[in-house]
């Protein structure tokens, strides 16, 4: 057993929680045997002319190593970049409604950049000798039909029968080699004036009838072509690859660098009425691999169940109906594809085929992160050249929703586990390599990260005692890593957490926290934090957490200390009474006294809460300010087409500024003070609201406050409104 699979069995009761203990088992043994194993190919492979980062059909799964995965020269990641589609389809075998919903998707994943809930957001803890992490920043700039006619074969077709020959009138198939997909894509970009660099990434996508090979192709060549299982051609064959055109040959690119990816039709043709039968074959071991996620531990091949003598038999007995229903049967109950979003039956072609294209987007999705992190392919690699999603292989649980089971016209199930920019995909998982460092949470394999910081706040004390602060409670996924400090040699690299103890005084540094930091953790320490208030009020203190990636985020609670006022600050000593209703931050107040003024009060209002886990949690956190005594209420809106579909209710919101979509008031707090100042107050959601809400996400809300003032004569009113997005 490898000693991360030792890490992670001595964990396994910090990770029960987010995966079950039997996945966790199967990667343990997963990685132990991969570490274990004969050599397999490894995922960064010279195995033609041009060298390529190649997703290798599950017959020829790559060793891997988890341990050693690491980038020690500090090659270049990608620090946000731009992409675009290109179809090599001069005989229009791509049909529209694929290239949409793939189009959509590159759009998507574009529109959601910087989404935690985005397997993508795993990469920001990559880094390179610039010291700058691999941030989540996709820009899609679109897509195109190249309809240059393909030149004459430049492999042997391993599967010269296959479907491209029933296909329809006219229609030819051709093999291609890596070196004219190269040759293409580097002459249409001249020809288009498009960008090179390491900021653009290209993707070059061919349709059904086309086979790509790594060499020249046959029997032992490796192509993207389908074969029965076990067949050589199948032992060989690869889904996708990336690769680069770096003609300045530089270990960091440079303006002419041209960095792509290849992704030929390896969906297969289940649903797809044009083909006779012999072709809708599966796309499955270019997927996940056939597991069911909802059933069986994640990273676990299924194959399809061979049938028993006796189960034999009764076959050859059967009549053509029943053997219908028992071939309909077994597909439906053995490995199959997911595609999240085929269509009901049939679609605007007559067929069942829509959501093949769900396929093609995982292996967008696998070379996306592969590129990220690999662009030129001297990244980040373990010790057998293994790229980021190698050490995830088959990771695609858990899902988030649809169906696993499989739809008696597709054959395919509908499980998603990512939702960008409302577009549902079924995408492999990228490594964390946190997991490698820390036991919490120490998940190897997320679809998404998390950043909560956390801490719970002490009971009233009294000023001059010491009081604790426990950053420690946090979920951060990226909490560790490697960086390459001053652009030098590898560096450790934790989360960064920074107090603020509302009185004045800050802290700021890394875990684990006082007295002192030992290795491998820097100083100076500030995870967990003893502090002592000299005067009495009521203080907000805010804990911001810097993740490894560089992504932060806020959590703020109150805390009441008793005692002496500060100077100067007039009013009496704060305690479990004043608490809820004089609102100060124990250094300076928004107004002094609790005498009334006349004219409109002045207040603002707005979210710190920044994730809905967190607001679900501890009650959504809003900070507010007023500068005199008032009554009011805090209301909180959703829109309410949003909130139909979420199935939430509220009461309508009247009032709203002009042009305001229609609103509904899911949750509401009331507020009295008496005097001005700031403070921070938490409105819990029902259980009803929050049941529905744990289903979302992210939300975008709106807040109003409506506060009137305590005038003896014609009170005046006052409203602050403001809007937010919480993540999931």
């Amino acid at each position: 057993m490898t000693n991360f699979a030792r890490s992670l069995a001595v964990d396994a009761g910090s990770f029960s929680h987010r995966l079950r203990i039997a996945a966790l088992a199967t990667l343990i043994a997963g990685f132990a045997v991969l570490a274990l194993a004969p050599a397999a190919r490894a995922q960064v492979v010279s195995i033609g002319p041009i060298p390529v980062g190649m997703q290798a059909r599950v017959g020829e799964t790559p060793e891997t190593n988890s341990e050693s995965y690491a980038n020690p020269a500090g090659n270049p990641v990608l620090h946000g970049y731009s992409t675009y589609a290109i179809y090599w389809d001069p005989t229009d075998h791509y049909h529209g409604d694929w290239q949409s919903l793939i189009d959509h998707y590159l759009a998507n994943d574009g529109a959601a950049s910087g989404s935690f809930a985005s397997v993508n957001s795993i990469d920001t803890q990559y880094t390179d000798k610039t010291n700058v992490p691999a941030y989540y920043s996709n820009t899609f700039h679109g897509a195109y039909t190249d309809t240059k006619a393909y030149p004459a074969s430049g492999c042997e077709d391993p599967e010269p029968m296959a479907l491209v020959d029933r296909i329809g009138p006219g229609k030819t198939s051709v093999c291609l080699t890596s070196t004219q997909m190269a040759a293409e894509l580097e002459a249409f970009i001249a020809s288009h004036g498009l960008p090179k660099g390491m900021s653009t990434v290209y993707y070059l996508l061919t349709p059904p009838a086309v086979t790509v090979c790594l060499d020249g192709g046959g029997a032992s060549g490796h192509c993207s072509a389908h074969s029965e299982i076990a067949s050589e051609v199948y032992e060989h064959s690869f889904c996708s690859y990336h690769a680069d055109i770096n003609p300045g040959g530089l270990a960091t690119g440079d303006g002419n660098t041209i960095v792509y990816g290849v992704i030929p039709w390896v969906a297969g043709g289940l649903g797809d009425g044009h083909l006779a039968s012999i072709d809708q074959t599966p796309g499955w071991e270019c997927q996940d691999g056939g597991f069911d996620p909802t059933t069986k531990p994640p990273g676990e091949l299924e194959k399809p169940r061979e049938r028993n003598t006796s189960e034999k038999e009764a076959y050859e007995h059967m009549n053509k109906k029943e053997k219908a229903e028992a071939d309909q049967k077994e597909k439906e109950e053995g490995p199959h594809q997911q595609e999240p979003n085929q269509l009901p039956c049939p679609t605007d072609d007559g067929s069942c085929d829509y959501g093949l294209a769900d396929l093609i987007i995982s292996q967008l999705g696998l070379e996306q992160q592969n590129i990220v992190t690999d662009p030129l392919l001297n990244g980040w690699q373990d010790a057998f050249k293994s790229e980021n999603t190698d050490e995830c292989r088959f990771w695609y649980a858990p899902a988030i929703g649809g169906s696993s089971g499989a739809n008696a016209e597709t054959h395919a199930g509908t499980l998603y586990n990512q939702v960008l920019n409302n577009g549902t995909y079924y995408i492999n998982s990228g490594f964390n390599l946190a997991a490698l460092r820390l036991p919490y949470p120490g998940v190897p394999c997320p679809m998404g990260i998390r950043l909560e910081p956390e801490f719970t706040a002490p009971n009233v004390v009294n000023a001059g005692e010491v009081v604790g602060f426990d950053g420690m409670e946090s979920d951060i996924t990226l909490n560790a890593a490697y960086n390459y400090p001053s652009g030098g040699g590898t560096g450790n690299n934790f989360a960064t957490y920074s107090w603020n103890f509302g009185d004045g005084t800050t802290a700021v540094g890394y875990a684990p926290g006082a007295p002192a930091c030992e290795a491998p953790w820097l100083s100076t320490c500030a995870a967990s934090e003893y502090h002592k208030y000299t005067y009495g009020g009521t203080y907000a203190v805010t804990l911001k957490v810097t993740d490894v990636g560089g992504n932060t985020a806020t959590f703020e609670s109150p805390v009441t200390v008793v005692g002496p006022p500060p100077p100067g600050a007039g009013g009496s000593s704060a305690g479990p009474g004043s608490a809820s209703s004089s609102p100060t931050n124990g250094a300076a107040s928004a107004g002094k006294g609790t005498t009334p003024t006349a004219g409109k009060p002045v207040v603002t209002a707005g979210f710190m809460s920044r994730t809905l886990k967190g607001a679900l949690r501890n009650g959504l956190a809003i900070g507010y300010s007023v500068n005199e005594q008032v009554t009011g209420r805090f209301e909180v809106l959703m829109s309410r087409s949003l909130a139909h579909k979420l199935k939430i209710s509220g009461t309508p919101a009247t009032g709203l500024p002009a042009g305001t979509p229609p609103q509904l008031v899911i949750a509401k707090a009331f507020l009295v003070t008496t005097k001005g100042g700031r403070s921070v107050v938490h409105v819990k959601f029902s259980k009803r609201t929050a049941a529905r809400l744990r289903h979302a996400h992210g939300v975008s809300l709106m807040l109003r406050l409506i506060v009137r003032n305590a005038a003896s004569t014609n009170p005046e009113s006052a409203t602050a409104i403001s809007a937010a997005k919480l993540t999931g």
